[in-house]
């Protein structure tokens, strides 16, 4: 039950009750190694017969009872004195602590733009103080970014629904509308649907890659891509790109899934954005300790400074210059997940011909990593 309540207390009150027993402990060994001693000496003096180095003096001295009583009485003078100086010192002391838990409050309760901002003097609270203004900063971004994610998604999501609905009502509203109108009607309502579930898949892809790795087994990047080249030769051959893979052994450890997905990704991507008689040249490499993967594909000239924002969800290279949206805007930003996820090492650069240089370094690796 005392620890119980000892643990309730205030830290405040815990540091003062710590200050005041350490003063309190050294008056009590000044009082032992100082005093006691003195009246054990001059008790040890035969009466009559002065101490050797004594100083005689006229007026009325000190005895050891005297000395004693002294002793006591300034202890106990000492508790309260203590108490009081013990107090004083540790709410000095924790002052910055009171700022930083009240700022806090705030921040926590919605208003995530305040910082605490410590400033002099430079000690332990104050760095703690400047590591959780970063943890803030990061917690602001993270939200506003989730923010801006719901909001691109909802977005996307409504647009096909809107013409899903508009097409129906169009269709419905046609007192005229014979088999065949109402089957194409049919067939475009079934294209959005396709669209949207895509998307949502997309969507999927990209919630799991960031969630992280769950299971690492070996495997072969070779193989992977082996695969997912042979999946996308008719859509290639449908545009007119060249397909081609330069795939020699790469093994490594991860997801199995979300690197197909990485895969898939960046040859959809490439596929994709890119044009008639383009090419598509997708390598996999073991270099060291390191395993690669390359895909370099030819498409339109894409501005140096636009490529890292191309990594985030919902971004694609100024639609309005192409008169259309092609893809979800997700490709590059589930790439960059999985790669995260992986703790591998993303390299993408603009072509000057045109088109992009993606590269993607694992750590080699023969058996999976036991998670």
């Amino acid at each position: 039950m005392t620890s119980r309540k000892l643990a309730r207390r205030s830290l405040q009150t815990r540091l003062a009750l710590a200050y005041a027993a350490g003063i309190y402990a050294a008056g009590v060994l000044v009082v032992v190694f100082v005093a006691v001693p003195l009246a054990g000496i001059d008790a040890a003096t035969p009466k009559g017969r002065p101490s050797s180095g004594a100083i005689t003096d006229t007026g009325p001295g000190i005895g050891p009872p005297q000395l004693l009583a002294g002793s006591a009485v300034a202890l106990v003078l000492l508790v309260p004195l203590a108490l009081a100086l013990g107090w004083f010192v540790a709410g000095r002391f924790l002052r910055p602590l009171r700022a930083v838990v009240a700022t806090a409050q705030v921040i926590s309760a919605g208003n995530l733009h305040r910082r605490l901002d410590l400033g002099e003097p430079t000690d332990e609270l104050t760095e703690l103080g400047h590591t959780l203004d970063d943890l803030f900063a990061r917690l602001h971004a993270s939200f506003d970014a989730q923010r801006h994610f719901v909001a691109n998604a909802s977005h996307e999501l409504r647009t096909p629904l809107a013409g899903l609905r508009t097409l129906l009502e169009v269709a419905l509203a046609d007192p005229d509308a014979d088999a065949d109108a109402l089957r194409s009607a049919c067939q475009e309502a079934l294209a959005l649907g396709a669209h949207q579930e895509r998307l949502v898949q997309a969507l999927l892809a990209l919630a799991t890659s960031e969630r992280g790795v769950t299971r690492r087994d070996t495997l072969d990047l070779a193989h992977i891509v082996a695969g997912v080249l042979d999946s996308r030769r008719d859509q290639a051959a449908e545009t007119g790109v060249d397909l081609a893979g330069d795939l020699r052994p790469a093994v490594t450890t991860g997801d199995p899934r979300l690197i197909e997905s990485l895969v898939a990704n960046l040859v959809d991507n490439a596929i994709r954005h890119n044009h008639a008689d383009g090419h598509v040249k997708v390598t996999t490499r073991t270099s060291g300790g390191q395993v690669t993967l390359t895909v370099t594909n030819s498409g339109p000239v894409i501005p140096g400074d636009q490529i890292q924002r191309l990594l985030h969800p919902f971004q694609r290279l100024a639609p309005e210059r192409h008169g259309r949206r092609d893809g979800y805007g997700l490709g590059l930003a589930i790439v960059n997940a999985v790669t995260q996820a992986h703790h591998a090492t993303l390299t993408t650069g603009a072509r000057p011909e045109g088109g992009l240089t993606v590269t993607v370094r694992f750590a080699h690796g023969s058996r999976p990593d036991r998670p």
